[in-house]
């Protein structure tokens, strides 16, 4: 791979969002409203790079292995460290938990699928509806992460955080099964 795709813009997008997960864990060590706005401003610009490091990819033929291996680690090293934040701060508890359960142990599964798959040579498209998934995964967290600074500008936010959470965690069952039975075929073969 040439240096130019190691440092092309989309490669640098997806490094930033590998960045912002420590930037908005250490948010949540300071109390206050404030650093949850902060949390949020870094997860929305992370989230905005998350379309952007693809589709800029793309349409400038920049599409490397390393971004293509990189984009749906630092995608899932958000969620999940959002999940854990928020699930250690009592934002998500309760049957929640269930949700955050569900989305964790989907992204663990699938990429275990997809690796296997990989040293198949057998290539699992991401799909539309895995997209929306991701979609309404991050919506979710941003509702969750603005949490009670939330409520004093929006009340109901930490409820419409918990209902996108678990319509994210239906789809990605959903999605998750749409995987694995792609994949049983190839698994199934031996």
């Amino acid at each position: 791979m040439s240096q130019s795709h190691v440092w092309s813009l989309p490669n640098i997008l997806t490094y930033g969002r590998i960045l912002a997960v420590p930037a908005v864990m250490i948010c949540f060590y300071f109390p206050g409203h404030g650093p949850r706005w902060v949390a949020l401003g870094i997860f929305i610009v992370a989230a905005i790079t998350d379309f952007f490091d693809g589709y800029l990819a793309r349409a400038w033929q920049q599409q490397s292995r390393l971004g293509q291996m990189l984009d749906p680690i630092a995608d899932k090293l958000l969620v999940a460290v959002c999940l854990l934040l928020l699930a250690g701060r009592g934002d998500i508890g309760g049957w929640s938990m269930i949700a955050a359960a569900i989305i964790l142990c989907r992204e663990i599964l699938v990429s275990g699928l997809r690796e296997f798959l990989a040293d198949l040579r057998v290539s699992v498209p991401v799909t539309k509806l895995a997209k929306w998934k991701t979609t309404v995964q991050l919506v979710a967290m941003a509702f969750l992460l603005a949490g009670p600074a939330g409520e004093t500008v929006l009340p109901g936010t930490q409820i419409l955080g918990l209902i996108a959470l678990w319509i994210a965690a239906l789809l990605t069952l959903y999605t998750g099964y749409d995987y694995f039975r792609a994949g049983i075929g190839h698994l199934v073969r031996d």
